[in-house]
């Protein structure tokens, strides 16, 4: 592509041919407000802010959706301009509640900073707000359509970026409302609940369903005995809600601050992701050799298996019939660790901090979750609702010591830790099948083909010998490219050229979660990838057939992978779900 040459500002800069103004500008140095944009969609220029003027023309661009060409010359900011957008900002808040210190998103608001910067301190405009009701009807996600701004960006990220169209524009002119397809409540439509909508969001319009009063009062009751698990991205996520860089590994402060708060038991979910890997490693090694329908499909992601029961029903044979390492976790702590720790396992209140929204509704999905005799999992906190809990508690996250999870099931190896990253999993799981198949550890456990953000990843991983065809696939509106050419070899009665696929719902996996801090975009998932990824190498043990643990467990519990109390305990079954509920 071709390199021109534009001014902002009487700033020069040499771009690409292509790119757009608002990209222009952030190389020059020059920051232009948006509140519509988000890197991760395709801008279309729905709020105005980012207006700007170009110089010898009457013609005014909208900066994240106009590509420059050569001499361009553009001013982003005049007293015009200025003027212009202030009354945007005023237009936008006129149809927008100002009950900014009771929203869930106070702080941390795209709108509220905005209008801080513009000075709004008063309201010209006659105030008209919704009369839509908030829709809670979701286990894991809530709609209040009374502070949408209309900016677009979850129906964008709804339909384009996730394939689903939950989400959508109905109505025109200023009766346009953002709602669920044909109107129905959240839980009836198409949602499987990955939060992407509300990870995008910039102001409290989606957001997570927000249980931290229930994990106060379990915490206050003495006839329950708290006990909390953390997944992968949780010790690279949470540091973005305390100023520390993305990607800062804060696994051990973690550990400290859920003691603080008050859990008898702290343990790791990437236990889970080693006991995943056992389960769902043996269960890929008896279809390659046993029979049994190929390729088979990860199931760590319960949007991803809300989508193929919904969408692709016909495969869900395929689907892996593992549990995630979140229920995995919960349904050992209610058995294996209760026992060994002489609690009740009915006073036991088990408690997950996760990167998605979508875990929330996992938890609680159907009978299998109750494996234990109890349910296996009872409370689900997202990233960002552990980052509010913590600051509410009075606990200095920045200061704290560092101290170790509670063994057995706070143990784990790097390959439990990399699940977060797409491309995880199947990494994990090619370093256990490949010892399980050739009896051999391999030389060099990073398998780097299966990394990196690119939508879809195929390869073949030799294992001495013996040729396994893999595919990893991030973002739901891509995962349909796989699932159609299994549907049509199954039709001709063959196999996809796969023996295994890695699904992941939200793009870079569950680094960018729909419970995540907000703003992520492809740099921050390369870095909170890169923080796991470090952390892996820097691990003691790094498959999950070596973790002692995990072994010790076998031995003393579930005897061996696929046995009749780990298929009752750490395996699922599916069913397929109508697309609309009504």
């Amino acid at each position: 592509m071709s390199i021109v040459h534009v001014k902002i500002n009487g700033i020069p800069v040499e771009v690409e041919e292509g790119t757009s103004v608002l990209n222009a500008a952030k190389k020059a140095g020059v920051r232009i407000p948006t509140l519509c944009y988000h890197d991760d969609l395709t801008p279309f220029g729905s709020c105005g802010l980012c207006i700007v003027k170009q110089e010898g023309s009457a013609k005014i661009l909208r900066a994240c959706a106009a590509p420059v060409n050569e001499g361009l010359s553009v001013i982003t900011n005049d007293n015009e301009l200025f003027e212009v957008r202030k009354t945007i900002l005023e237009l936008i808040l006129s149809t927008h509640p100002s009950s900014c210190l009771t929203c869930i998103r106070n702080g941390e608001c795209e709108l509220q900073d905005l209008a801080a910067e513009f000075g709004i301190r008063e309201q010209p405009f006659e105030v008209r707000l919704s009369d839509q009701e908030k829709d809670e009807s979701s286990a894991s996600i809530v709609l209040d359509p009374e502070k949408c701004i209309k900016c677009g960006r979850c129906v964008q990220v709804c339909q384009d970026l996730q394939g689903v169209f939950a989400l959508e524009f109905i109505g025109r002119g200023d009766g346009t409302v953002m709602a669920p397809a044909a109107m129905l409540k959240l839980d009836d439509s198409p949602c499987v609940r990955c939060g992407q909508c509300a990870a995008h969001c910039p102001v409290g319009a989606i957001y997570e369903k927000d249980e931290i009063s229930s994990f106060r009062k379990a915490i206050a009751d003495p006839e329950k005995q708290v006990v909390v698990q953390i997944a992968p991205s949780i010790r690279v996520g949470l540091s973005e809600s305390f100023g520390l860089p993305a990607g800062t590994v804060t696994t051990k402060k973690i550990y400290t601050a859920l003691r603080r708060l008050g859990a008898v038991s702290v343990h790791d979910t990437n236990f889970g992701a080693d006991l995943t890997i056992m389960e769902e490693g043996s269960e890929l090694v008896g279809r390659l050799t046993k029979g049994g329908a190929l390729p088979q499909l990860t199931s760590c992601c319960p949007a991803w298996i809300d989508y193929v029961e919904k969408y692709y029903p016909d495969l869900l044979d395929h689907v892996s019939s593992a549990k995630s390492p979140m229920q995995m976790v919960g349904a050992i702590e209610k058995t294996y660790f209760a026992k060994k720790m002489d609690i009740d396992p009915a006073k036991l209140f088990t408690v997950a901090i996760m990167p998605c929204t979508a875990k929330k509704y996992e938890a609680y999905r159907d009978e299998t979750m109750r494996s234990s005799g109890f349910q296996d999992v009872d409370l689900v906190l997202t990233t960002r609702e552990f980052a509010r809990l913590i600051k509410s508690s009075g606990i200095d996250f920045l200061h704290l010591e560092e101290e170790e999870a509670d063994s057995p099931i706070g143990d784990y190896s790097g390959a439990g830790t990399i699940f977060g990253a797409t491309g995880g999993v199947m990494e994990a799981a090619v370093r256990t099948a490949y010892h399980v198949v050739t009896g051999k550890e391999m030389d060099r456990v990073e398998v780097e083909s299966v990394r990196g953000l690119a939508e879809i990843k195929k390869g073949t991983v030799d294992f001495d010998g013996t040729p396994v065809r893999v595919a990893v696939v991030h973002g739901l509106s891509h995962v349909d490219e796989l699932l159609d050419e299994i549907r049509a070899a199954k039709a001709e009665g063959k196999q996809a050229p796969y023996e295994f696929i890695e699904v992941m719902a939200c793009r870079g996996g569950c680094i960018a979660g729909g419970g995540q801090p907000y703003g992520a975009n492809d740099i921050l998932r390369e870095e909170r990838s890169a923080g796991l990824y470090a952390d892996d190498k820097n691990s003691a043990v790094r498959c999950s057939h070596q973790n002692p643990s995990i072994l010790k467990l076998y031995e003393e519990f579930l005897d061996k992978p696929m046995s009749e109390t780990a298929h009752h305990l750490l395996h699922t079954t599916y069913q397929e779900i109508p697309v609309y509920k009504a």
